[in-house]
């Protein structure tokens, strides 16, 4: 397919992304050319000696938590075993724990940082660095977020965990759960004491937040039965794949969970309800961080960590209403062309998507799994064209769990390394409508060529610090969604949906949806929009919810992608005939997560070696 290039799409905010970075455009050049040593040995004395720093220290990072240990499987042995049998503990000792290694590591990086470090070092070093700043920047501000939040808060993130990231491999995982399970409600108390904490200065959510997590619990707690109970369930569901498990320590263990869920867990979750309780009076239905005296720092905290920019809300929301206008303008010549020229063009594509919801009986939604797991197997078919890299790993799609399938979002969970657990497509969907026209997108932007090329790759670059496949430390969610969002946009520019006007109306509302959210975040959290206002500018409640609780995280996504694609337009520029798309993902996908700032110079330097030959 001949690549086609809109120039409405590269109008992009050049000036406003290049030059206001949080790691500005001089600092970090400076960073990733640093020059001689003041004192630190030079050579490959200092090469060697940052690269054997780097490693214990991200392995010292990765000991604060049990739970990532798991999940990146980044020892082994006795070490791994028995961070396999831990939950982090939920307490102010631990954060600071965490602050003080955090400020450690600045004080040594800056050494390192003087002396002569390779390209791919300074890469690190200023990744490192990015990390560790954002890290010490969010302490003033850690009160601010609701600790029970709807969408990762204990009483559902703890569920998650144990249900599917928790191995289930052989004898010694089902100890282990059992072993988490009698940790299950300390950590409750710890998170149960660190909310009274915040509560008392002042720091409540949103009444209509407070309702949703209080769903949450008393779905938990619905089962009279403890035989009944997610826990269990989940522990009897895993351990039947185990095989030669013994039949009778597979009871032993499925009864010892039950008189823990009985015994201790019901309890606790008992607790959480009567806190709710307790603030449910003093809760209100402000929305946005600008109800605390401290919002407007908070929140550009959060636009810093999850853009890495310094893009400011009242220039990220310029930049959504201008996308929104430009995106509505495409949407709307599609729309002409399937004769519906009557209304907005959210009234038009919504009366679309309702001519295409499917039966309610029977019950679509296997056939809507079915459905994506075909996108997928199309996606890996179309995308042989544009990138030499794929994945060793699967990817499979799965329907969300019941507890958190009306709160939870599309979203994609990185392979086991040992190859345990394949990547994951998780798809919501809680009904009674579905976003029919937007399914291939939605495909394209979790699995294929979206997170599971980028996070997956990254994990199976072997070349890579195991920190660096692990994304222990990155450039949090501008590098992962922009590149899910330029993915979207990659099978639009690349006639993914030629002859499916439908299908690229759904890709071209998921690009909507993106830019209106920067709009929306912006407006909550700064500029006094209510929830309401929020979802009648076009983004649903569950959706205006979740960024209510998770302020800054929705603008990642444009930025994101708009900052990708002005990287590759400046590549193409300067090479002309030289340049090629494969080989441009190849360094976008192998330099694995890092903030844009540090994506832009190492693409910089791509394109200068590919100008002088050496690429």
């Amino acid at each position: 397919m001949a690549v086609t290039t809109s120039s409405s799409l590269h109008a992009l905010p050049g000036a406003g992304i290049t030059r206001r970075s949080a790691l500005t455009a001089a600092a970090a050049t400076a960073l990733l050319q640093a020059g001689c040593a003041q004192n630190p040995p030079a050579g490959a004395t200092t090469t060697a000696a940052f690269d054997t720093w780097a490693e214990a220290y991200a392995a010292d990072w990765v000991r604060l938590s049990a739970e990532r240990a798991t999940v990146t499987q980044y020892f082994s042995g006795a070490e791994q075993a028995a961070l396999e049998r831990q939950l982090t503990p939920q307490t102010p000792e631990r954060r600071a724990r965490s602050r003080t290694l955090a400020q450690a590591g600045l004080t040594r990086l800056q050494a390192f940082e003087a002396s002569a470090l390779s390209p791919e070092q300074r890469t690190e070093a200023a990744t490192l660095r990015w990390s560790l700043q954002r890290t010490l920047a969010a302490e003033p501000f850690e009160d601010i977020n609701f600790v029970f939040s709807q969408l990762g808060g204990p009483q559902v993130g703890l569920i998650n965990f144990m249900s599917e990231a928790h191995p289930m491999r052989n004898a010694d995982d089902v100890a282990a759960y059992l072993e988490r399970l009698r940790q299950v409600d300390l950590r409750v108390d710890e998170a149960l004491a660190r909310a009274r904490a915040a509560a008392a200065k002042g720091y409540l959510p949103p009444r209509f937040i407070l309702d949703r997590s209080r769903a949450q619990v008393n779905n938990f707690l619905a089962p009279a039965a403890a035989a009944d109970n997610l826990f269990v369930l989940a522990l009897a569901r895993r351990s039947e794949r185990i095989a030669g498990l013994d039949a009778a320590v597979r009871r032993q263990a499925i009864a010892d969970a039950t008189v823990l869920v009985e015994q201790r867990i019901r309890p606790a979750w008992q607790r959480i309800a009567v806190f709710f309780d307790e603030i449910q009076p003093r809760t209100t239905a402000d929305a946005g961080l600008w109800r605390y005296k401290e919002g407007a720092g908070a929140y550009a905290q959060a636009l810093a960590t999850f853009t890495t920019t310094t893009l400011g809300a009242e220039e990220i929301h310029a930049i959504g209403l201008r996308e929104v206008a430009r995106i509505e303008g495409e949407m709307d010549r599609v729309l002409r062309t399937l004769g519906r020229n009557t209304g907005t063009v959210k009234q038009r594509f919504e009366q679309l998507e309702a001519e295409l919801q499917p039966a309610a009986t029977p019950d679509p939604r296997d056939g809507l799994i079915e459905k994506h797991r075909g996108y997928v197997r199309d996606n890996i078919r179309r995308s042989q064209a544009y990138f030499n890299l794929q994945p060793k790993a699967p990817v499979e799609v799965r329907r969300e769990p019941p507890l958190t399938e009306k709160t939870a979002a599309a979203h994609y969970s990185t392979p086991a390394p040992d190859g345990s657990r394949p990547g994951i497509f998780w798809a919501p969907l809680p009904g009674p409508t579905y976003g029919i026209a937007r399914m291939r997108s939605l495909a394209v932007h979790e699995a294929v060529p979206g997170h599971h090329y980028q996070l997956a790759l990254q994990q199976e670059q072997t070349g890579l610090p195991l920190w660096r496949q692990r994304r222990i430390f990155g450039g949090g969610s501008a590098h992962a969604e922009g590149w899910g969002l330029y993915a979207e946009r990659l099978a639009i520019d690349f006639g993914w949906y030629d002859g499916d006007p439908v299908a690229l109306l759904g890709a071209l509302d998921s690009q909507l949806f993106r830019a209106r959210r920067l709009v929306v975040d912006t407006g909550l959290h700064a500029k006094r929009w209510t929830r309401e206002q929020a979802i009648a500018y076009g983004i649903g409640a569950q959706e205006v919810e979740r960024y209510v609780s998770n302020p800054g995280q929705a603008c990642a996504y444009m930025i994101g992608m708009l900052r990708i694609l002005e990287l590759r337009q400046e590549a193409q520029k300067a090479l002309g005939s030289r340049f090629d798309m494969k080989a441009f993902h190849d360094v976008i996908l192998t330099t694995g997560s890092v903030p844009l700032d540090v994506l832009g110079e190492v693409t910089r330097r791509w394109t200068a070696n590919v100008a002088r030959g050496a690429a």
